[in-house]
């Protein structure tokens, strides 16, 4: 097992009584409620389910939302343009806001994706000269970064830059803007505009390519003052697991600009993999892709290892599996459960090592003499039990001082 162990977090915790005296002997119980780790999904299911937008299937979704629930802490919430503004004007602003706010009271943490991407671009845009969309691209991110704020706080600003000014599978918006402003000038530009508009926000550049291109475009970006709240890392799998070394050359090479990753779209297949020869995966379109059971274990072998390397490195701050259930992104066997529900070994895996391994369900402490108790779990949010009273607890890396007072 890799050492972990910076994943945890201790505190002191210091017990007066109303006297200001301290009480020794105290005994207190820790639970955690909520991991600091980002252990995500993408939250398509959930928003088929809540938006009902397949009527027949409502039962599934339900199960589905449930089972998710039972997992993560983190989700993606998809607000792609050219679905989100299908036309000019009429954004899907309160619906998106619907599944927002869903996912908010359960805590877990929202990510929206993604605000400029040159797929799944609006249309109607190709009407205007470039200096139009450019107004309305900064417009549209202005707006659903205000519009969203305290719900979403966290977003992929730009997604998959490298190929953008290259991309020729047919005419859009977002690429004719980057071919005429450069991609560092676009990134610069779309990072301002949700930067004025959130300063607080979580904010990514997202990309699958993981070559020194990326490298080189984030240099370049660092150079000309974009501020990158964390750097997101796609891994789609579909022609075969990377592997440890390709992992750990991806960590040692993107963790040198001492900003956090994100893993932020991991899918492994337990079917038939892609052809190598396939370049774009969208191009793998096939009639049946069954999930297979020799295959499912080895998706759950290598899904496990993922994580535990990913885990165990201190710039990672988040795994994000794209696919919850299979038939989903490109119809492939790619999700963490059948397409009836029915839980896949990754499925159970990945519920034991969050919820379980890398969870601090309970400890029980007690003060000494001086009236204090060290806390110790992987960092998140506790309950501090004392006396029948609930107390919020924090365990990070501040070495301040809890003090409770019982009155």
């Amino acid at each position: 097992m890799s050492n972990i162990e910076h994943r945890k977090g201790q505190k002191i915790i210091r017990v007066l009584d109303a006297q200001e005296k301290p009480l020794s002997h105290l005994h207190m119980e820790i639970r955690q409620k909520q991991h600091e780790f980002l252990f995500g999904c993408g939250a398509f299911d959930i928003q088929a389910n809540l938006m009902n937008l397949i009527p027949s299937k409502k039962p599934i979704f339900e199960k589905r939302t449930e089972m998710w629930l039972d997992v993560f802490n983190y989700a993606t919430i998809p607000v792609y343009w050219g679905l989100f503004e299908h036309e000019e004007g009429k954004p899907m602003t309160e619906l998106v806001k619907g599944l927002a706010s869903y996912l908010k009271e359960k805590d877990i943490t929202l990510k929206g994706h993604p605000l400029c991407w040159h797929t799944v671009c609006a249309d109607w845009l190709l009407k205007y000269d470039n200096k139009t969309i450019m107004e309305k691209q900064l417009a549209r991110i202005a707006r659903e970064v205000t519009d969203f704020s305290g719900l979403i706080d966290m977003w992929d600003v730009i997604n998959e830059v490298v190929i953008m000014p290259k991309f020729d599978k047919y005419d859009n918006a977002v690429t004719r803007i980057c071919k005429e402003y450069g991609q560092v000038e676009l990134v610069k530009k779309v990072f301002a505009e949700a930067r004025k508009n959130n300063p607080n926000a979580t904010l990514l550049i997202n990309d699958f390519n993981t070559s020194k291109a990326y490298e080189t475009l984030i240099e370049q970006c660092l150079d000309a003052g974009v501020e990158f709240s964390a750097i997101g890392i796609q891994s789609h799998q579909h022609q075969g697991y990377w592997g440890k070394e390709k992992l750990m050359d991806v960590l040692e090479r993107f963790s040198r600009f001492g900003i956090p990753l994100h893993f932020t779209e991991n899918t492994l297949v337990s079917g038939e993999l892609v052809p190598p020869e396939i370049e774009d995966l969208n191009d793998w379109q096939v009639e049946d892709w069954p999930s297979l059971p020799d295959e499912e274990e080895r998706q759950c072998q290598e899904l496990e290892e993922m994580y535990e390397i990913l885990f165990a490195h201190p710039s990672v701050k988040a795994i994000t599996q794209w696919d919850f259930s299979d038939g989903a992104w490109l119809h492939a066997p790619s999700g963490l459960i059948r397409e009836n529900n029915t839980d896949k070994p990754s499925y159970r895996m990945l519920k034991k090592k969050i919820r379980e391994e890398w969870f601090t369900k309970s400890d029980k402490i007690v003060t000494n003499d001086e009236g204090t108790a060290l806390a110790c779990g992987f960092k998140g949010k506790y309950d501090l039990l004392i006396n029948g009273k609930t107390y919020d607890l924090t365990l990070d890396d501040s070495m301040d001082e809890l003090v409770i007072r019982l009155t």
